[in-house]
């Protein structure tokens, strides 16, 4: 991995000249890989009134398209993300399989452990930053990592995706 003021610097650059909403992302994504690594990427954005998270942006199309949508539930997870507004983080897919009904395809993308950032912009929440890994990759070193690194890097992405 990168040391965070390269990847940054890269960062900086990258997003500087996206004309869309995955080239912004991707950058993100980039960013994300150098830090603290990343098997599964993905960007929901959220529509509270709806009732609903889009898949905005994947890695992995073939197994989790970007148009994909899947109906926000009010569980533990929701809390930590909605309500708390701090990153879920799950290190077993035992813990995975509480809360995302998907965890047998996670699973068998050689993911066991997940960190969802919230991003927050103009007081809500507009989205989460879904990265995906080995079973105890996200250690709370690299969970601090992404809070430290990735916030802001997120929410402006978010930003130019929006327009």
């Amino acid at each position: 991995m990168d040391t965070s003021e390269t990847a940054l610097a890269r960062f900086a650059t990258e997003i500087a000249i996206p004309t869309d909403a995955d080239a912004a992302y991707g950058a993100l994504q980039a960013l994300t890989e150098a830090v603290v690594g990343v098997k599964l990427f993905t960007v929901m954005t959220v529509d509270m009134a709806a009732g609903l998270a889009r898949r905005a942006y994947t890695s992995d199309p073939r197994s989790y398209p970007a148009t994909g949508t899947k109906p926000i539930q009010r569980n533990d997870w929701f809390d930590i993300v909605h309500i708390e507004r701090r990153p879920f983080v799950a290190n077993t897919i035992e813990d995975i399989a509480k809360v995302f009904p998907d965890y047998e395809l996670i699973d068998s993308l050689g993911c066991q452990s997940v960190v969802n950032l919230p991003v927050i912009l103009g007081g809500e929440l507009a989205a989460t930053v879904n990265m995906l890994h080995e079973t105890d990759h996200y250690t709370p070193e690299r969970v601090a990592a992404i809070v430290r690194h990735l916030t802001i890097p997120a929410q402006l992405c978010v930003s130019v995706a929006r327009g």
